[in-house]
């Protein structure tokens, strides 16, 4: 089944995350919301209809055309095929339900991560079996616990009572750390000794965390490697928190928390709890401290005495919104970050990153 995840209606409505990525690419759970339709072997996925044609030139076979901000389980993506084999099916309905849900907004990726983290389990480790559990773990209910090949995890805690543990290929989880379920630590990524892991959290691939992290996702390539607490939150890629940054998730009077979401231009509530929404390529001086509700663009330096502003946008210096991160160091600085992973800022990132600086 060949699939177009549209991105044009609902792109302004997950920002910060799509202003330098397709909404498919969002991960929520263990995978992205693309991975999830290609872990079927039976879907083939395009961003747009201009990539379909590109590879299918003159065809006559009509792709299924989806929303890219939907969060589909395996038995709905199923069904989905099925109900399409069916002559004269042109149509699919996309109602939120046990298999299928929708992100709305930019914090619903830490609202929905429970339940996508335990789809996902399920997804990835149906008939395989983990790694076997080094000795010097303590670990309850060992059958909702896996570990990818190349993992190391000795002398921790992990806690499956309550949701699935999954550790990707080549993690290392150091001494003392203490993980309680939901949670993925996914390929390559490093919890450092003492680390608490709360669930519902994601730490994406080739991550770097410490201190306290609780229903929380880092996308992939970021850093919150030092003590202090990051709750209800979501990171993108390339991101790194100073050593002591910690944010709110609750307000005092234990009220709404509203985010200035800047798509609409007005605050918009997001229930009870919501913590620090950062970009990509973002990150904050030691010691800040994150208001609760907070949204952070792409491309910022955030330091500030006190609790920062509840919106500073792409490529803020500072939190005083009128002082901007100078392109070219921007640049220049993202490599070098980059660098400390073994890799280098490519040509289509510094393309977008100088689209979205032009936008100001």
């Amino acid at each position: 089944m060949k699939i177009i995840l549209d991105n044009r209606l609902v792109q302004k409505r997950l920002l910060p995350f799509t202003a330098t990525r397709h909404t498919a690419d969002i991960r929520v759970g263990i995978l992205t919301i693309r991975e999830k339709f290609l872990f079927n072997n039976n879907c083939e996925v395009f961003d747009s209809y201009e990539d379909y044609f590109i590879k299918y030139p003159g065809t006559k076979e009509h792709p299924v055309n989806l929303d890219a901000n939907i969060l589909p389980d395996e038995t709905w993506i199923d069904n989905l095929i099925n109900e399409l084999k069916i002559p004269g099916n042109g149509g699919f309905a996309l109602t939120e339900g046990p298999s299928l849900k929708i992100l709305n907004y930019p914090w619903d990726i830490f609202k929905l991560n429970d339940w996508a983290l335990r789809k996902d389990f399920k997804l990835i480790t149906t008939g395989r079996n983990s790694q076997d559990i080094p000795a010097s773990n303590k670990t309850m209910y060992d059958a909702e616990i896996f570990i990818e090949a190349g993992a190391k995890v000795e002398h921790c805690i992990l806690n499956a009572t309550d949701g699935p543990i999954y550790i990707g290929k080549n993690a290392v989880i150091m001494e003392g750390s203490l993980l309680r379920g939901p949670v993925a630590i996914c390929e390559g990524s490093v919890v450092k000794m003492g680390t608490k892991i709360y669930g519902a959290t994601t730490v994406g691939p080739f991550c770097s965390v410490g201190g306290e992290i609780k229903n929380s996702v880092l996308f992939g390539f970021s850093n919150k490697a030092h003590d202090g607490y990051l709750g209800d939150s979501v990171l993108g890629e390339w991101c790194n928190l100073g050593a002591g940054t910690s944010n709110s998730n609750v307000n005092n009077n234990a009220g709404e928390v509203k985010y200035w979401f800047d798509a609409d231009k007005k605050e918009i509530s997001a229930g009870n709890k919501g913590g620090l929404l950062m970009g990509d390529y973002s990150k904050a001086a030691i010691n800040t401290s994150f208001n609760t509700g907070t949204i952070v663009g792409v491309c910022c330096n955030v330091f500030a005495a006190g609790l920062t502003p509840k919106l500073i946008t792409d490529f803020s210096w500072g939190v005083d919104g009128i002082t901007r991160y100078e392109l070219n160091k921007a640049l220049i600085d993202i490599d070098n970050w980059k660098k400390l992973k073994g890799q280098n800022i490519t040509d289509r990132e510094k393309q977008i990153l100088t689209n979205i600086y032009k936008l100001y």
